[in-house]
């Protein structure tokens, strides 16, 4: 990235990628099916992988304009339906629905252990996977979803112990808009529909990442406003960075899909921001390259009108 773009951009080079879904898993214990969707590039071997969590209500159709722009970049990107879909037509009854947060996690473990029968099914990606290489990332409800795979500790409403649900094969995460820790900051609605942000610690998140939180990200989840989506980054320790998005609101810009009617803040240029400094650091987490994320943290400084860049690193000790 020599430039951060001013238009919408459908992938960083002209390469082809194949897309396959659905690819069906079998899951007794979750209730249904679990579908897959698979985007990958036609050719190149030991592709990382991005495991990609949706954010609630969404499914594996989703997030095209960042799904077109890593593929072609050199990632498999693997989606899910989680069961909070609107896909699943879930009763508001059903007993599954205080666990959801635990379900996706288990999607995701679930991916993992299939990963040599996803890559089989796909054609002509059998053998072409690198399984030392997996990145979480996910939006929103999906951001937590990373989160979880990389160490954060969510306290579960039921039974009130915070299990480590972290999976030793994720290298790295990214959280995009996601929420901020719980406590008194969480409004009277998040208390009451979504149980499972009332107690967050960040504390034990090790593992390098990147947090991209927009400055007009006004949820109605808590009191503290658009900072509370900056806590993934602020409240965990390791080698993390913060892409704060100028003028973002939830969809920074219209990530979960082109057109699409949820997004109040459709710009085109905050999309692409996005597309190019997460691509950036996928390349640089993976060990493929640095050059483009090392121009992001160069030209995204303070005075920049799209985002603001910042990185902090674990300290060295004993030397």
């Amino acid at each position: 990235m020599t430039a951060i773009p001013t238009t919408r951009a459908s992938g960083p080079a002209h390469t082809a990628t194949l897309s396959l879904k659905p690819l069906v898993l079998s899951a007794p214990l979750r209730g249904a099916d679990l579908h897959v969707r698979v985007t990958a590039p036609t050719t190149g071997t030991e592709l990382p992988v991005v495991l990609f969590a949706h954010g609630f209500g969404s499914d594996l159709d989703g997030y095209a304009p960042l799904v077109d722009h890593w593929a072609p970049g050199g990632f498999a990107v693997i989606q899910a339906t989680h069961l909070d879909s609107q896909r699943m037509h879930l009763p508001a009854d059903d007993p599954r629905r205080p666990h959801l947060w635990r379900h996706r996690v288990q999607d995701m473990r679930r991916i993992l252990d299939e990963l040599a029968t996803l890559e089989a099914a796909v054609p002509g990606l059998s053998g072409r996977l690198d399984r030392d290489r997996i990145v979480a990332a996910g939006h929103s409800f999906g951001g937590q979803t990373a989160g979880l795979l990389v160490g954060l500790r969510v306290t579960d409403p039921q039974t009130g112990v915070a299990e480590d649900l972290s999976d030793n094969r994720i290298m790295a995460s990214i959280q995009l808009a996601t929420a901020g820790q719980g406590g008194d900051e969480l409004t009277p609605f998040a208390h009451e529909h979504l149980p499972w942000l009332r107690d967050q610690d960040f504390s034990h998140i090790t593992a390098p990442g990147l947090v991209v939180a927009g400055d007009k990200d006004d949820l109605p989840l808590t009191t503290r406003g658009p900072a509370w989506t900056a806590d993934p980054y602020t409240l965990s320790r390791g080698d993390k960075s913060l892409l704060t998005v100028r003028g973002g609101e939830h969809f920074l810009g219209g990530i979960s899909g082109y057109r699409s009617a949820e997004t109040t803040d459709e710009n085109p240029d905050r999309v692409a921001l996005v597309q190019q400094v997460t691509l950036a650091y996928l390349r640089h987490a993976t060990g493929i390259d640095s050059a483009a994320w090392i121009t992001a943290q160069t030209v995204l400084t303070s005075s920049h009108p799209l985002g603001h860049l910042v990185s902090k690193r674990p300290l060295l000790t004993g030397l």
